[in-house]
């Protein structure tokens, strides 16, 4: 796909990942929509990229349809969609207190993975009336997973379980929307200097850059854009979740 003139959605777009992403794909002359709850960080990155802000909780199926159409009224329909909105969180399934409180998993489950199929349904449906494109394609869906869908730590049965139902979704979603000429394709993310990550001391930064073989260092936002971009200019890349972690296998803790 031919990015220059595309029309592309990036949830969680005012920080992080999803601002990396906008960023990129602005540059490369497509019209990008930032969807993101955070209105001031949302609206800054908006302004930068001479884009469009729409306030949004993915999780939220009138919020997510608001969104949509405000980025249809001023750009048209989608071509692109990137999920990089999300939450973290930490707990022991049975911790010291007592089993993990269910609204402490729901929370994570609703936001990450219910939050990126809501938005992969809607978009997918907007891409699927559209005319194809010159390659023949309607589209390309691109969401983030981590790497602990596959190697999830203790006290990370929550998120694991969210990311896990995000790469679980990859192929057969790509094999549904095939027919459409929309590709689904998957990132899942290693340890990056995402604004949480910023927080630490940059000791604590240096000592989890140390864990990955190579380069051992944190990855930067700017490398996740970058393969979101080569994924969706491969026109034969599709169903695939990708790994995008330095060779990382994390341990149990």
């Amino acid at each position: 796909m031919i990015i220059a003139g595309t029309t592309a959605l990036v949830t969680g777009g005012g920080s992080g990942l999803g601002a990396a992403t906008a960023r990129a794909l602005a540059a490369r002359g497509a019209r990008v929509t930032i969807l993101d709850l955070n209105a001031d960080a949302g609206a800054a990155v908006a302004k930068e990229i001479d884009g469009l802000f729409a306030a949004c909780d993915v999780a939220d199926e009138g919020s997510a349809t608001a969104a949509l159409a405000a980025s249809r009224l001023a750009f048209g329909c989608p071509q692109i969609l990137v999920n990089c909105a999300g939450i973290g969180g930490a707990g022991r399934v049975v911790g010291r207190d007592g089993p993990l409180p269910l609204a402490a998993f729901e929370k994570i489950i609703r936001v990450n993975l219910i939050g990126t199929f809501n938005m992969v349904r809607l978009a997918a449906a907007e891409m699927s009336l559209a005319e194809p494109m010159a390659n023949g394609g309607r589209g390309v869906i691109v969401s983030t997973a981590s790497v602990a869908a596959f190697e999830g730590q203790i006290g990370q049965a929550a998120y694991a379980a969210s990311k896990g139902g995000i790469a679980a979704l990859t192929l057969p979603v790509a094999r549904e929307l095939a027919r459409f000429g929309v590709r689904v394709l998957t990132i899942a993310p290693g340890l990056f200097k995402t604004p949480l990550l910023s927080e630490l001391p940059q000791d604590a930064q240096d000592a989890l850059g140390a864990a990955i073989p190579y380069p051992a260092r944190l990855g930067a936002p700017e490398e996740f854009a970058q393969m979101v971009l080569a994924m969706i200019e491969n026109d034969y890349l599709n169903g695939e979740i990708v790994r995008l972690d330095g060779a990382l296998r994390m341990q149990p803790k």
